[in-house]
């Protein structure tokens, strides 16, 4: 009986560790590809084969380098700027935002709760057309300021998950700094923060991640004015029936380097951005 239990054990135990392989290989497959033929010497925009039989550093050096037509280099300083700046904005509200409504007591707390967890059901998409014409009207369309508007803008209804994290601080802190002659601002910045690394760097992540692949918000805005193009927009543009011959092989080393930072975020943050994760999930 053990060992009849054993068997299906293993034989059960072998079959998912099968699939789960198989889906790992499908998975990473695209990725590997990606990678790989970002250093293919081969002239032709496509080849026939999966694996290059040339390798070379040059599809990189002709990003940077071949700026006549597809300016790659101020793309990608125009997003990395637009997502630093979205990203400190965001992280700010979002957790000022998330303080407020796991510390202070006031009038409709819960309604204003409720209505910003309604308004973050609805799909960013829906509003565009409407957003677009607000900055048109106000004379921002085609700039950077106007994306850097629209991703911090609404920041603060992505409240939920910072608030869920503040509600396992114990309130005590606070009451202890209060009777000490501390003030909210004081408490939040000096006694709050310092004990919520996690949380932060999870807000830091997303806020970040948000504005560097975004793509349909950015194209919408800036239309054809491609010097405040983003590395999304950029990228897309290579694959166009213009500029394919030319520019696929450059496409892949440029989607390489874009996922490189995130990448390096990921790895030196991942324990801090899974503990915000785990413990934004308590309920408040």
């Amino acid at each position: 009986m053990i060992k009849s239990y054993k068997a299906r054990r293993i034989i059960s135990n072998t079959v998912i560790y099968i699939i789960l392989a198989v889906l790992g290989l499908i998975w990473i497959s695209p990725l590997v590809y990606l990678v790989l033929h970002s250093f293919r010497a081969e002239g032709l925009a496509t080849v026939p084969y999966l694996i290059p039989r040339e390798y070379s550093f040059q599809n990189y050096i002709d990003l940077f380098v071949n700026t006549g037509t597809l300016n790659f280099p101020r793309w990608y300083l125009n997003t990395f700027i637009v997502a630093c700046c979205a990203c400190v904005i965001s992280t700010l509200s979002v957790l000022m935002v998330s303080y407020a409504f796991s510390r202070l007591r006031f009038k409709s707390r819960k309604k204003f709760i409720n209505v910003g967890m309604i308004l973050g059901m609805f799909p960013g998409f829906m509003t565009m057309i409407a957003i677009y014409y607000l900055l048109k009207a106000m004379g921002l369309s085609q700039t950077l300021v106007a994306l850097v508007i629209c991703y911090s803008a609404g920041a603060g209804l992505g409240f939920q998950i910072s608030k869920g994290f503040f509600d396992t601080i114990p309130r005590a802190l606070d009451e202890a700094a209060t009777v000490d002659g501390a003030t909210k601002n004081q408490i939040f910045w000096k006694i709050i923060l310092p004990m919520s690394k996690p949380i932060v760097v999870y807000t830091v992540l997303t806020s970040f991640i948000g504005p560097w692949t975004d793509f349909i918000l950015c194209k919408l805005i800036m239309g054809d004015k491609r010097d405040n193009y983003t590395v999304a927009i950029g990228l897309q543009l290579m694959t166009s029936l213009e500029f394919k011959s030319d520019y696929f092989k450059q496409f892949l080393a440029g989607s390489v380097l874009v996922a490189v930072p995130i990448t390096l975020l990921f790895l030196k943050m991942q324990k801090y951005y899974v503990e915000g994760v785990t413990a934004g999930g308590v309920k408040g």
